[in-house]
């Protein structure tokens, strides 16, 4: 089954335009004292448009545990708030994870850098 290039166009502008309104209720709306300083680094949503996945970074890798539970605690709240910034039939269910691909990048370019010192 192929799918329509439009149809996968839409996906993206929708995860797109998620990325920007999480990282704005998140940093703006979210009163809990758990949730600190996040970026989020990225939206997958799903080609049926009912599950999405935000990708996030935490300033401090020491409590990206508590900001997890406080955005799960708080993620009736968020897609409520996206529910109504975006225009959809039915708004994803949101689940966050951290963003590994930042710190992979960081060793990786550690270990470069310790093999070019070493010759």
């Amino acid at each position: 089954m192929e799918v329509c290039p439009l149809a996968n166009l839409r996906v993206n502008r929708i995860a797109e335009q998620m990325k920007k309104e999480l990282s704005d209720i998140i940093s703006n709306r979210i009163k809990d004292p758990r949730v600190g300083f996040v970026t989020v680094t990225g939206v997958d949503v799903t080609g049926d448009l009912q599950q999405a996945t935000a990708y996030i970074t935490v300033l401090s890798t020491d409590s990206q545990s508590e900001t997890l539970e406080g955005l799960n605690k708080a993620k009736g709240f968020i897609r409520s708030e996206i529910g109504k910034r975006i225009r959809l039939r039915k708004t994803p269910e949101i689940s966050f994870e951290i963003d590994e691909s930042i710190e992979y990048g960081n060793r990786i370019n550690r270990l470069l850098h310790d093999i070019h010192h070493d010759e």
